[in-house]
């Protein structure tokens, strides 16, 4: 059995339908929109032939992201859905100031020795998303079938908005407790990971948060530059995805309750979460399996558990800033594990799909 051997590009080229570039800072983002067909799943065994990215350069690949590393960094550079049809690669740009060069092993680029700008160059490619990906995406999303419960979130949360203005944190003296207000840390003595004097980092950057007033202090200065307040929405963008619809690819958030991307304000729930999908069947039981019941039941159930993924991001970003979470712990806690955590109580929630089910439905028979 003989197979001609091809280079990736000519592969590309042949099982894309839309290809360009996107000028970056200090390189060149090369794009393409694969076919969606067979070939997407069929020739992965001998090349790339579904979505991934990579950095390029002088015709060779470095750095390639593929499967889940893959998607999570196409969603970085902006491709929220269908990332198994994109394919991006960046390809830096050398100059008489910036030398690119590869480690030793040959996997890894370095301009002036030291690491790729990936989450710049995301950025800005996020800035300048080709027309082609944005219909991509905008054609698997018209797939879905789920509803919009923004507005109904927002009205129910629009009582207790100042509960998410959370106070400052404040130390408290216990009893025979030392306190060393400077660093903030119970007993005087921080912990070795977080201590900039012994040196280990521990996997944080170390860096500590701001100071009186969280977040709100950045337009306190008092000699700064007048400007005006802007409101950030705080309301997370939420996207329903499924396998069903083909707006999430299997091994993607596979038996997680959903994902947030921070820098995007995104809220990617899924559809196909098992605890999701006991809850509406449930409720379908409840109801004789009645056909006619089914929409109305699944809407219940996405809406509240919606809330509940929505309140956990908006209350854990009020964190952020704070001297006792770094941008690693407010990561942490919206993480994938994190928010399926965020779901698993069942009694709050169970109770108001059903007293909504009860009002949309009539009252279930004793």
């Amino acid at each position: 059995m003989l197979r001609t051997v091809i280079c990736q590009a000519d592969y590309l080229l042949q099982h894309s339908y839309a290809k360009g570039t996107v000028e970056l800072t200090g390189a060149v983002a090369h794009w393409w929109a694969l076919k969606d067909e067979g070939a997407l799943s069929q020739n992965s065994g001998w090349i790339e032939s579904s979505g991934h990215i990579a950095a390029l350069y002088k015709d060779e690949l470095f750095e390639q992201k593929i499967s889940r590393a893959g998607r999570a960094r196409l969603q970085n550079f902006g491709v929220l859905l269908g990332h198994n049809r994109v394919v991006i690669y960046i390809e830096p740009n050398a100059s008489e100031t910036i030398e690119i060069t590869s480690n030793t092993a040959r996997t890894h680029l370095l301009a002036n020795n030291e690491s790729l700008p990936w989450s710049e160059w995301a950025a800005e490619f996020r800035n300048k998303m080709p027309d082609e990906i944005q219909a991509l995406m905008d054609e698997v999303a018209a797939g879905s079938s789920s509803s919009d419960h923004t507005k109904a979130i927002r009205e129910r949360l629009k009582q207790i908005m100042n509960l998410f203005k959370v106070s400052r944190y404040r130390l408290v003296e216990a009893d025979g407790v030392p306190i060393d207000s400077g660093r903030a840390i119970r007993g005087g003595v921080p912990n070795v990971k977080n201590n900039p004097q012994t040196g280990s980092g521990g996997g944080r950057s170390g860096k500590q948060g701001g100071t009186a007033g969280g977040i709100y202090s950045v337009f306190l200065k008092k000699d700064g530059v007048p400007g005006q307040r802007v409101q950030a929405d705080i309301f997370p963008d939420v996207r329903w995805v499924s396998i069903k619809d083909g707006t999430r690819e299997p091994g993607d958030m596979e038996d997680r309750a959903a994902r947030f991307l921070l820098e995007q304000n995104v809220l990617q729930i899924n559809a196909d979460f098992r605890v999701f999908e006991d809850m509406v069947t449930m409720w379908a039981a409840e109801f004789g399996n009645a056909a006619s019941t089914l929409s109305f039941i699944e809407d219940a159930v996405r809406g509240w558990f919606e809330q509940t993924l929505v309140e956990t991001v908006i209350g854990v970003q009020t964190l952020k800033d704070s001297k006792e979470w770094s941008i690693e712990d407010v990561e942490a806690a919206l993480s994938e594990e994190s928010l399926t955590t965020a779901t698993m109580p069942r009694y709050h929630v169970n109770n108001a799909i059903k007293r909504e089910l009860g009002s949309k439905l009539g009252k279930l028979s004793a």
